[in-house]
């Protein structure tokens, strides 16, 4: 009764943690593509092509239903994966539409015209591959009007993380802060818009001031997750373990993993 959680590196964790939290007897593939890593450089037909890779590992566990708990793949693979790639039988779901849920205050299967909402000026922080697909607006646009969205792509954010560098994922996070305020000196809420981006909320929060309402992913999405396995149970798969694996060097990616989450875990190879 496998669920699938996939990354292109670690940003993923935070989700996988809040899944396994609000569903403890639930078991979870965590698959994490850090050879590849960051995506948010790529194109979008290389992030496509490793999405895929990715998804079919993780079915090969037994998972028929896979989140990208990746915002980029999310934004830059997932339609073209939905219309022309997945098989009968199998689900890959991606990040976004929760967050926007919640930000307009929708609930699920709410497919009623866009309306106003009372958020009006929003920060958006992601990847240059994220922000450049305009992903995010596509799917705030089917739900909300009159929202003015301020996008800021965090260049070297994941990288730092991925390498471990704290010190240096901060520092860039609140230059990107300050550069986004030059044009929205006010926003109203802001949306981290990549898995990454929670292990440094405190950051963005501290930056933005303490009037902004930060919507990180993680909790949101298990709690989406929940909904959605209790309305389409058929898509719990047949898989029996938990694991986690990584394309990337086990050894390093499990010390880098325990670091920022702070308690052991352990991957294998992919």
């Amino acid at each position: 009764m496998a669920v699938g959680v996939f990354d292109s590196g670690l940003g993923g964790l935070t989700v996988h943690e809040a899944i396994a939290a609000r569903m403890p007897d639930l078991p979870l593939v965590y698959y994490g593509d850090n050879a590849n890593a960051p995506y948010g450089v790529r194109d979008s037909d290389d992030i496509y092509q490793l999405t895929c890779r990715g998804v079919e590992r993780l079915w090969a566990e037994g998972c028929d239903l896979v989140i990208l708990a990746c915002n980029t793949a999310s934004a830059a693979a997932l339609r073209r994966m939905q219309e022309t790639w997945i098989p009968e039988g199998k689900r890959v779901l991606g990040v976004f539409v929760p967050l926007i849920e919640s930000l307009t205050e929708r609930q699920w299967g709410d497919n009623t015209p866009p309306r106003e909402v009372a958020v009006k000026h929003v920060a958006l922080f992601a990847t240059p591959a994220t922000v450049a697909s305009r992903a995010f607006q596509r799917e705030l646009a089917f739900r909300a009007i009159g929202v003015d969205v301020e996008a800021q792509p965090c260049a070297g954010v994941v990288d730092a993380i991925e390498q471990g560098d704290e010190l240096l994922a901060e520092a860039l996070v609140t230059s990107h802060v300050e550069a986004l305020k030059r044009r929205m000196p006010h926003p109203e809420a802001a949306i981290l818009g990549c898995t990454h981006y929670p292990l440094m909320q405190s950051t963005f929060q501290k930056a933005l001031g303490e009037s902004v309402k930060v919507y990180s992913q993680a909790n949101l999405v298990a709690e989406s997750l929940e909904d959605y396995l209790a309305r389409r149970p058929e898509f719990v798969g047949s898989g029996t373990r938990s694991a986690y694996l990584t394309t990337g060097d086990p050894k390093r990616v499990s010390g880098k993993a325990t670091q920022f989450l702070r308690h052991a875990i352990s991957f294998e190879s992919a």
